[in-house]
């Protein structure tokens, strides 16, 4: 056991170091969102109850998507994180406690909800969506690469497949070589590419000076694509974001406070 943990911790080991220089740039973002206008919600109750699911990128846990779950609370939306750990694990299991998630969340809200995903969260999301698309009011994706998902930073890549390659130890909850290029991989690129159904609208928020997801395979042909200035690991810091993403979600939470049919649980 010992043997497999220090690989394990290894791989923890090139996460974080392969994300500090941009962890440490995107927190110089969180004074200047706190003094933005866009962070004091004009309407404490814009978003009616509306549910918005919180999924965090490659690498990360709920707690990175803490300060927007903060801003959405303050506007009256019912914010929720994915509970997908550290969303290092193989991308078909990972969607299917995401669809879980989403359909748990859609039941204690009553209404459909909002996907929001960072980087490999959104491309996780947009995924969930494609699956059930009744339970999903609206999808928004950050630096997500949906065209490649594998055309992220070399440095990125080679931590995914170590950690693959840590999966065939029988280190559990890691995603496996699978994922890269057999019939999970097939599948899921498949349904990356899939049109997203008319009854989920999208936003695709992209960045030329992102250095980890080349911003050319965030532009999902079937989202509204806004361009923001930000680091990839900023993005959901970045004021720019919020200002394109407030207007977006009232209007989804406003075409949305009718009586909406949910399916019935299994």
């Amino acid at each position: 056991m010992i043997t497999l943990l220090q690989p394990a911790r290894a791989a923890g080991d090139t996460i974080r170091m392969a994300t500090r220089e941009h962890l440490l740039l995107a927190m110089l973002d969180i004074p200047r969102l706190m003094r933005h206008p866009i962070w004091r919600p004009d309407d404490p109750r814009e978003g009616a109850g509306l549910g918005v699911l919180l999924v965090p990128g490659f690498g990360f846990g709920d707690r990175s998507m803490t300060l927007a779950g903060a801003w959405l609370k303050a506007r009256g939306y019912r914010p929720a994180g994915a509970r997908i750990g550290f969303n290092v694990g193989c991308t078909t299991e990972l969607v299917d406690r995401l669809v879980a998630r989403l359909e748990r969340h859609a039941t204690d809200t009553g209404r459909r909800v909002v996907l929001l995903g960072q980087s490999r969260g959104g491309w996780l999301a947009r995924l969930a969506a494609i699956r059930r698309p009744d339970l999903v009011r609206g999808l928004v994706m950050l630096g997500s690469p949906v065209l490649d998902p594998l055309g992220a930073h070399p440095k990125v890549v080679r931590v995914a497949r170590l950690l693959a390659r840590l999966s065939t130890l029988g280190i559990p909850g890691l995603m496996n070589t699978d994922c890269f290029t057999g019939a999970c991989y097939d599948e899921n690129i498949k349904a990356l590419a899939a049109p997203l159904p008319p009854e989920v609208p999208a936003l695709a928020v992209y960045s030329r000076a992102d250095a980890i997801a080349p911003w050319q395979l965030c532009l999902d042909p079937y989202a509204e694509c806004v361009e923001v200035r930000s680091s990839h690991t900023g993005m959901g810091l970045d004021p720019d974001f919020y200002v394109a993403a407030a207007p977006r979600l009232a209007r989804w939470a406003r075409t949305g406070t009718g009586t909406e049919e949910l399916p019935a649980a299994c």
